[in-house]
């Protein structure tokens, strides 16, 4: 069997198209330590074999390759002509990933803090209006009269018809519930590719719950996606119908 191998890094050189390939450089350096009585490895090189397919999958670009960091696995290989692979070793891809960057992370994590924040404190106002209604109720009773049985029944129906329609689970602060062949993309956003480690995390919660964890963004005449693009994303790939969405004024 070939022997498998894994390196990760960033290409050191710009992106080499081909009939059916592209090929681009990279290198890592090698252990700081070494046995003793054996010198240190240096910096190898490589030259990466990728399909076409998979690598128009990953929404890498002949800039952005140089920049992101991306996993490569495969086999090396000493078929690939001299002149085709500049690098010491050539490696034919069967994988490639592109790895978040550490700003991503990091800008993730301050978001998914504020949405808490936020979450935590549109709790402690529900709970809080909750208390105030219990406190009102008994002193409305005490006020009215005593009304006859036939009057009692419609109220009731009333309280529990708002229920009925809070029956369909949508996340908090949904406005409206819309087609999702309606929503028109920007093609701004269509040129982005969202954190693939965030999207994870939103289909995971999807597949928990039933449905997105925050509503779209959306012009109401218009149906123009302003903002949540990540979960527009989540959306198509969990072939949802409806979406839900608040709507946004500014013109």
């Amino acid at each position: 069997m070939p022997h498998k191998m894994t390196i990760t890094g960033s290409a050191t050189g710009p992106l080499r198209e081909y009939d059916r390939y592209v090929a681009f450089d990279m290198r890592e350096k090698g252990s700081p330590a070494a046995p003793k009585g054996l010198k240190k490895s240096t910096f190898i090189s490589y030259t990466v074999f990728v399909a076409k397919k998979a690598f128009n999958k990953t929404g890498l670009t002949k800039k952005s390759i140089m920049h992101e960091k991306i996993l490569i696995q495969g086999e090396p290989t000493l078929d690939i002509p001299i002149d085709e692979c500049p690098g010491e070793i050539g490696i034919i891809c069967f994988q490639i990933t592109v790895l978040p960057n550490k700003n991503d992370k990091e800008a993730n994590e301050s978001n998914d803090k504020k949405e808490a924040k936020q979450e935590v404190s549109k709790a402690q106002e529900e709970v809080a209006a909750t208390k105030q209604e219990e406190k009102q109720e008994p002193v409305a009773k005490e006020a009215k009269p005593a009304q006859p049985e036939v009057n009692e029944t419609p109220v009731q129906e009333k309280k529990a018809a708002p229920q009925k329609k809070q029956q369909p689970i949508q996340p908090k602060g949904t406005k409206d519930v819309v087609g999702f062949d309606d929503i028109i993309v920007p093609e701004a956003f269509l040129k982005t590719r969202p954190n693939p480690v965030k999207t994870e995390e939103v289909i995971e919660f999807v597949k928990r719950t039933g449905h997105l964890d925050k509503p779209l963004t959306i012009e109401k005449e218009t149906k123009v996606l302003k903002d949540g693009y990540r979960r527009y994303i989540v959306a198509k790939t969990m072939k949802m119908d409806h979406v839900p969405v608040v709507y946004d004024y500014q013109k």
